[in-house]
């Protein structure tokens, strides 16, 4: 090793020693993209078709009193997010939220009208077999084509009179060319159906709005269907494990546990999802390179561990392994009953789990090690290693969320 790399490994270490940290940033993978919130701000960061990071940043209302003992000004929550137990539920409210619009902005940045007419064009002509020269003359009609009926439509709509049309000189044309045929290299797209046709006619751009919201229905009653009442369910037709109530809760709960690994290594195995999956390992290596103290740089990045013990994986193994637990003393036999029971005491089971996911994230010891565990063990389904531009993503994700003062972010 050099003079100048056991220099560098040295200021790396006493950095650490200094400054690392359990940091309380938090994030979700996106649609080609990532989310992560700090204590006064939240950034989204997503990768467009033509291959540019699109970053969207928020502040967060934060309220700050002084200290009566150092004069110094510090963060004050709310009492809803410093009361145990309710904090939880809390977080994982607004959480969700906010993954929710998160996840619908970065799916909408993923639709480019221009360039799905583009690529339906392009197959039809069988562009690519054509020379070079022929492509281009072919593209220059297409796209003073496609810009005259933008135009006219837009002439249709404005009660203004417009000058004339002129169709995109020979710079702009090539500008416009270079840039639909890089974003196309990796972008997907179906020729719509005649009723998406008819839907799109009739709802606009309403229809995707409509169709997430229906998608996010049916994943709810899915979940609450697979994971409460479908393990109640079957466990009531096996009679040797209804007859004691501790047995049946554990026999409730090892059920649950095979159906959230099974859902989440079966989903893993689409290739939308497991993109996904490589941006949720761009997430956790980022914020373990901050927590280091490291320079948030690709390189660094990349040494580190997908696997963090704060992790939404960890929280929702968390909540079913306690919810064995608290389902002991469920007094009900019938199945229905039994999912009514579990739903009313679902906050109190969130509350515990949050709690020590919490306790998790600060500390270091044998109790959080063993605590983090099998959490740990789902997330090598549900994080896959990520590539340089996924990291890349995250690395510009996180940076708007670091505190000026890095006190404001410890737990």
């Amino acid at each position: 090793m050099s003079e100048e790399q056991q220099n560098q490994t040295a200021s790396e270490n006493a950095a650490k020693a200094k400054y690392a940290h359990k940091s309380k940033i938090g994030g979700q993978a996106l649609v080609e993209g990532i989310m992560m919130k700090g204590a006064f701000r939240g950034a989204m960061a997503c990768r467009l078709p033509n291959g540019e990071i699109d970053l969207e940043t928020w502040d967060i209302p934060a309220k700050f009193v002084t200290d009566p003992k150092t004069g110094e000004q510090r963060l004050a929550l709310p009492w809803y997010q410093k009361t145990p137990l309710v904090r939880g539920c809390v977080n994982f409210v607004t959480s969700m939220i906010d993954a929710y619009r998160c996840m619908m902005k970065s799916a909408d940045k993923q639709m480019d009208e221009e360039l799905d007419d583009y690529c339906l064009w392009k197959k039809k002509q069988k562009f690519d077999k054509l020379p070079e020269e022929e492509q281009k003359t072919k593209f220059a009609a297409w796209l003073a084509e496609y810009e005259e009926k933008k135009y006219k439509a837009k002439a249709k709509e404005s009660k203004e009179e417009l000058p004339p049309f002129e169709a995109p000189d020979e710079a702009a044309t090539a500008k416009r060319f270079a840039y639909l045929e890089k974003a196309s290299e990796h972008y997907e797209v179906e020729e719509p159906s005649k009723f998406g046709q008819w839907l799109d006619e009739k709802l606009g751009d309403e229809v995707f709005n409509i169709v997430m919201v229906l998608v996010l229905i049916l994943s709810v009653a899915l979940c609450l269907g697979l994971f409460l009442y479908l393990p109640r369910w079957v466990v009531s037709w096996i009679q040797p494990l209804t007859e004691n109530r501790i047995i049946r809760s554990c026999a409730e709960g090892i059920v649950k546990m095979a159906l959230f690994i099974a859902y989440m290594a079966l989903t893993g195995c689409i290739k939308g999802v497991r993109r996904t999956y490589e941006f949720h390992g761009a997430e956790h290596k980022t914020i373990a390179c901050f927590e280091a103290a490291l320079p948030l740089t690709v390189e660094n990045v990349r040494k580190q561990t997908r696997f963090h013990p704060r992790c939404g994986t960890s929280f929702i193994f968390l909540v079913l392994i306690i919810s064995i637990f608290v389902g002991c003393f469920n007094p009900f036999d019938v199945t229905w009953q039994r999912v009514l029971f579990s739903l009313v005491l679902l906050p109190l089971v969130m509350g515990i789990s949050y709690e020590l996911i919490r306790l998790a994230g600060r500390a270091d010891n044998a109790f959080t090690r063993i605590l983090s565990a099998p959490g740990l063990w789902v997330q090598r389904i549900t994080t896959k290693e990520p590539d340089d531009e996924q990291i890349q993503c995250a690395i510009t994700a996180i940076t708007p969320c670091i505190p000026e003062h890095l006190e404001d972010d410890e737990w």
